[in-house]
């Protein structure tokens, strides 16, 4: 006879190591990344830093700032202590995607996102000791596509643990 911890541990395996979750938590990996350095050549290469398109009337619009810091304008030029907190970020998004919360197709898209959005930034910091933001909203810090996947990856992990996490707990 099993004890329950026996019976869960292999389903626990069985949802990392199913060929379609790699693909999906790398496929989004790897897509955040392209699209993020990809938007951040092209901002760096049609406008100067400081400039904006289409201009400074509209509520959003594409301003290309740089930010030596972290979210928010913390750690302002701490290059190598923001690059180490990435690295262990990193790690620890593997780490979440190894051993997801619950089970749902939607979890390795969301934690490859995130892993994605982390290393989009880290090469930016690592390239160029700096991160390229551009997307521009009224009254909002300057942001990019991997600021978005992270967060976006967040909250999607939030309201699925809520959505479909707590029904797969078993009472005991």
């Amino acid at each position: 006879m099993q004890t329950a911890e026996a019976q869960e541990e292999p389903v626990q395996r069985e949802i990392t190591s199913d060929p379609r979750r790699r693909w999906l938590f790398f496929g989004a990996a790897l897509t955040v990344i392209a699209l993020d350095q990809a938007t951040k050549i092209v901002v760096r290469s049609t406008l100067e830093r400081g400039e904006s398109w289409p201009g400074d009337d509209w509520e959003v619009r594409f301003r290309y700032v740089t930010n030596t810091g972290a979210a928010f304008g913390l750690f302002q030029d701490q290059t190598l202590f923001l690059s180490a907190m990435a690295l262990i970020g990193l790690v620890a998004i593997y780490l979440y995607y190894r051993f997801p919360p619950f089970d749902h197709f939607i979890v390795p898209i969301a934690i490859g996102m995130m892993l994605g959005g982390a290393s989009g930034n880290l090469i930016d910091r690592l390239a160029k000791g700096r991160v390229t933001d551009f997307i521009d909203f009224p009254h909002f810090p300057a942001f990019n596509v991997a600021d978005s996947s992270i967060s976006i990856g967040i909250a999607v992990i939030l309201i699925g643990y809520f959505l479909w996490g707590q029904h797969q707990q078993s009472p005991e």
